[in-house]
């Protein structure tokens, strides 16, 4: 039976954990730190190779934490065990920033929402509905991705969204979604979801203040087109 490819069957001048021992981990490339992660390949490939795989599957680190574990598991050589390995240290590098502080981010604007999120998500290869959670002074507290997938009112359920902003202790929540299309036109189903998520928001106090529709470099605010 063949085993895995480890770090150290490869050579030892390109192993990166000898490297970040030698060098310091901020002379390491993206590819060499998910290596030492990962820390072995799969019978067919280094780990080195699977971290450059998975780095070509999501080309940003953006889009790499934004990764949900059905996502990386759908990569080849990444199971369970890695999979959540690689979800861990992204919430970790997340709670840091977020302890890190600096000046809170506030949404003034639909174009403030939509620069907070435009870089991550202007790429994306399928649909993902995020929620901003907010305070009375707009401060971004807590940004959540909900669900993956085609938009639709089954799934997008005002129960996932609210539970989320209850728990935040959220003043109120701004949506977003991206359309891979790269086009923000938004759909009958878009328009649908965003009038009952704000229907549901008056019955609880926590106000719908935007549904955003991200596409390539652009975006529409379903709240300036009259639809809340």
């Amino acid at each position: 039976m063949n085993k895995p490819i480890m770090i150290r069957d490869v050579p030892q001048n390109d192993r990166p954990r000898e490297r970040l021992i030698n060098h310091g981990a901020k002379h390491l490339s993206n590819q060499e730190l998910l290596a030492i992660i990962l820390q072995s390949g799969t019978k067919d490939e280094s780990v080195m190779q699977l971290s450059l795989r998975l780095l070509t599957a999501f080309p940003s680190l953006a889009q790499l934490q934004e990764a949900s574990l059905a996502e990386l598991t759908s990569t080849k050589g990444i199971g369970q065990a890695k999979a959540t390995l690689l979800l861990a240290v992204m919430e970790l590098t997340c709670r840091l920033a977020n302890e890190k502080g600096g000046a809170p981010t506030v949404i003034r604007s639909p174009h403030d929402a939509s620069m907070y999120v435009m870089e991550e998500m202007k790429h994306l290869k399928q649909e993902h509905f995020v929620c901003l959670f907010l305070n009375t002074k707009n401060h971004v507290t807590e940004k959540k991705t909900i669900f993956v997938g085609s938009l639709n009112a089954s799934i997008v359920h005002p129960r996932e969204v609210f539970k989320e902003a209850i728990r935040a202790s959220a003043a109120s929540v701004l949506c977003v979604h991206n359309h891979p299309s790269g086009d923000p036109s938004p759909s009958q189903e878009d328009i649908e979801v965003t009038k009952r998520l704000s229907e549901c928001g008056k019955v609880l106090g926590v106000e719908l203040v935007d549904h955003l529709i991200i596409g390539n470099e652009q975006f529409i605010s379903l709240r300036e087109k009259g639809y809340i």
